[in-house]
């Protein structure tokens, strides 16, 4: 009895951090871009560089946060499928081979706001809870 108790408890907990990291990041382009809405599976193919155009036919660019913030581990569990370390791997694998390379990263949620601010083509994420004025916040369907 007390291993069911054990193991509902645990399931509960697991459902409360999923629902917590769940969303917690908004996906931001230059208020410039037509774009209004964008699937998880472009997102992905975007931030790993397999998607490098927007529909008008510019140029894509990519920003990540820094590998230690709290958004990126959710953006990167929650869009690209995978944790942090098997981005980088990705990416470093890339690199090695000339395949790519990462996407560029910036230290802070404001950095990355004035980088999508002053590049049209720029794609980004952020807290929820970040205000992002001067920016557009794309729905993820």
């Amino acid at each position: 009895m007390k291993n069911i108790i054990t193991t509902l408890l645990a399931i509960i907990l697991i459902a409360f951090a999923t629902e917590a990291t769940a969303q917690s990041f908004e996906v931001i382009v230059n208020e410039a871009n037509k774009t209004e809405t964008i699937s998880k599976k472009d997102l992905s193919e975007i931030f790993l560089k397999n998607k490098t155009k927007w529909d008008d036919g510019s140029s894509i660019t990519p920003v990540d946060l820094k590998a230690s913030s709290e958004t990126r581990k959710a953006f990167s569990n929650e869009i690209l499928e995978r944790n942090v370390g098997a981005i980088r791997s990705y990416w470093q694998q890339a690199a090695f081979s000339g395949a790519g390379t990462a996407p560029v990263e910036r230290s802070s949620e404001a950095e990355v706001i004035t980088f999508v601010k002053n590049n049209p083509g720029a794609v980004g994420y952020i807290s929820e809870s970040t205000d992002a004025s001067g920016v557009k916040v794309l729905t993820i369907n």
